[in-house]
C-alpha cells in the first residue's frame, strides 16, 4: 500500500516510520523536497541508532531505506490510499497544505490530520470530499507510543473511519474513536492533570520534582495497565464517592464535584469490582483473576523500572 505523510519533522517522520516498518511504501513531503530529503536522512540515522540500542528490530534501517522516499506534495500524494498531514499547528498553514493534498489525491484516498488541538470540522472545510477526512492523532514519539485517537467530524463517512482504523492497527497501534471536541480525549486529560500539578507547585504543597515522583510511582504507575475507570472500580466506587465528598467540601465550588455517573452507580449499590458491577461488570472469579493480573503486572513493572533506572533529568 502506498501512504504519504506531509510534514516530515519529528512527528510526521515518526508516523512515516511506523508504516514503512510494516512494508508499506511511504512518501514524505514538506515545504520543499530539500527539507524532505534532509528529514529522510535523519530518519535513517535515527533508525540505525535505535537499531543498535535494541529499540528497533534488526534490519529495520534496511527496511526503512527500501520503503521510505521523499517527494514534492503532488508526487507524494498521487496514488496513495492514505495521506496524513502533520504540519505545524496553525490553521492557515494546514489550510494550504490540505487543499494541496486534496487536489492531488485520488477521490477515494483517505486524508487524515495529526492535529492535537484544532477542530477536525474546521479543517474539513479545506478538503474537497470532506467525507474522506478525519483526525488521526498520534503521540510523540510516534514509533514507540501505541495509542492513536481517531476523530471523525460530523460528515466523515463511517466506512472511512473503519478503514483508517484497520490500516493503523495493522502497524501494531491501538485506536480509539473520539468526538471532535477541543482537546479530544488525550489532551483534555493531559492538560487537566498538568493544570492541577502546576497549582500544587504554585501553592507550595510540593515541589515539581516531588509531584513528578508521586505521579510516576502511584497513579501513573498503574496507567500502563488500567484506565481511570478500571482503577476506580478496583478501588471501590463507594470509596471514590466519599473521597469526592471530602474534596468537594475542601475546595471551591465545582472543582471536585462528584461526577453524575459515579453518584448514580453508588446510589444503586454498584461499587465496582467488589460488588460485581461498576463501570465494568465482573464475576467473582473474574475479580480474582483481575487482582492476580494486577499484582503480577505491577510487580513486573517495578522490576523493569528498577533495571532501567531514573531518567537523565531525575
Amino acid at each position: 500500500m502506498k501512504i504519504a505523510v506531509v510534514g516530515s519533522g519529528y512527528m510526521g517522520g515518526g508516523i512515516a516510520q511506523t508504516f514503512a516498518l510494516r512494508g508499506h511504501q511511504v512518501s514524505i513531503a514538506d515545504a520543499s523536497v530539500e527539507i524532505a530529503d534532509r528529514n529522510l536522512a535523519r530518519l535513517l540515522e535515527e533508525s540505525a541508532l535505535w537499531e543498535s540500542r535494541g529499540l528497533f528490530d534488526p534490519s529495520s534501517t534496511a527496511q526503512l531505506s527500501a520503503s521510505l522516499s521523499a517527494a514534492a506534495i503532488p508526487e507524494a500524494v498521487a496514488g496513495a490510499e492514505l495521506v496524513i498531514e502533520a504540519v505545524t499547528e496553525r490553521v492557515e498553514v494546514k489550510e494550504g497544505v490540505l487543499r494541496d493534498i486534496a487536489a492531488s489525491a485520488a477521490p477515494d484516498c483517505i486524508i487524515g490530520t495529526n492535529t492535537s488541538t484544532i477542530s477536525i470540522g474546521t479543517l474539513a472545510g479545506f478538503v474537497a470530499g470532506p467525507g474522506r477526512f478525519l483526525g488521526l492523532h498520534y503521540s510523540n514519539p510516534a514509533p514507540f507510543v501505541p495509542g492513536v485517537e481517531v476523530i471523525p467530524h460530523a460528515d466523515t463517512d463511517p466506512a472511512v473511519v473503519s478503514r483508517a482504523r484497520d490500516i493503523i492497527e495493522d502497524t501494531g497501534k491501538t485506536t480509539a474513536v473520539v468526538k471532535d471536541v477541543p482537546g479530544f480525549v488525550l489532551n483534555r486529560l493531559q492538560f487537566m492533570l498538568f493544570q492541577e500539578a502546576a497549582k500544587i507547585v504554585d501553592e507550595g504543597i510540593a515541589s515539581a520534582e516531588d509531584v513528578d515522583k508521586v505521579v510516576r510511582s502511584t497513579y501513573g504507575f498503574r496507567l500502563p495497565f488500567f484506565g481511570p475507570f478500571q482503577i476506580a472500580d478496583m478501588a471501590g466506587l463507594d470509596v471514590y464517592g466519599m473521597g469526592f465528598d471530602t474534596l468537594e467540601a475542601a475546595f471551591e465550588e465545582g472543582k471536585f464535584s462528584k461526577p453524575e455517573a459515579l453518584r448514580k452507580l453508588v446510589e444503586s449499590g454498584h461499587y465496582g469490582t467488589k460488588s460485581g458491577k461498576g463501570f465494568y461488570e465482573t464475576t467473582e472469579a473474574g475479580a480474582t483473576e483481575l487482582a492476580l493480573f494486577r499484582n503480577d503486572a505491577y510487580s513486573r513493572l517495578a522490576r523493569l523500572l528498577g533495571s532501567v533506572g531514573g531518567s537523565p533529568t531525575a
